[in-house]
């Protein structure tokens, strides 16, 4: 599967063929059957995982999509593959409204609390000739590690890499790294308080 994929993705005409299938004219999720007949056989969802009924899942059978056991994505959610494979690990909360959009990587026991938006995708607006709709996107993974807790209405941006055990207060716009052991706030985020092994304490920086 992913060779014969791999042929239609580096082959315009045989891709441009295979979206026209795969997707509704002027939509952007995937048509009944995909979703109903394809996309189970392609993507894995471990064991007591929970996805809400009223979640948006526009996943694709091009690119992964992967669901740790006892994991759960919460109403009004939104899960988009389509421009990069979305991997979640074991144990994680996906909260409600939260937007998560591929390529981005999400540990295991992680927290996503309220209308967070993930997203490793940006479009280009170089050419002022050209709408940035119309414009090549431009991806960039994002990596979430294990045991992060993520505050309500934090924006995540392409490329970020947040480490173990960190945490990203609510409202936050995370635009470069966050190393583990750190708390981060603001807009952009920066870090006020990181976790000293010695005297096993938060401290504050100053």
């Amino acid at each position: 599967m992913p060779s014969f994929i791999s042929t239609i993705k580096s082959n315009p005409r045989l891709k441009k063929i295979a979206l026209l299938f795969l997707i509704p004219a002027n939509d952007h999720k995937p048509r009944l059957w995909v979703r109903w007949f394809l996309n189970p056989f392609r993507h894995t969802r471990g064991k007591q995982t929970i996805i809400r009924r009223k979640t948006r899942m526009d996943v694709f059978p091009f690119n992964e999509f992967n669901l740790g056991s006892r994991s759960i994505i919460e109403d009004f959610a939104t899960i988009n593959n389509g421009v990069g494979d979305v991997n979640i690990g074991e144990h994680t909360i996906i909260g409600l409204g939260n937007v998560i959009i591929g390529p981005i990587t999400i540990g295991n026991n992680v927290m996503f609390a309220q209308n967070i938006v993930a997203s490793g995708l940006n479009h280009g607006f170089e050419d002022a000739d050209v709408s940035p709709s119309q414009q090549k996107v431009n991806c960039k993974l994002i990596t979430i590690a294990d045991d992060v807790w993520i505050g309500a209405n934090s924006v995540i941006t392409a490329g970020v890499t947040i480490g173990r055990h960190s945490v990203i207060g609510a409202g936050s716009i995370v635009t470069k790294d966050i190393p583990e052991f750190c708390v981060a706030v603001g807009n952009p985020a920066r870090i006020i308080k990181k976790y000293n092994p010695v005297t096993k304490n938060w401290d504050k920086l100053t």
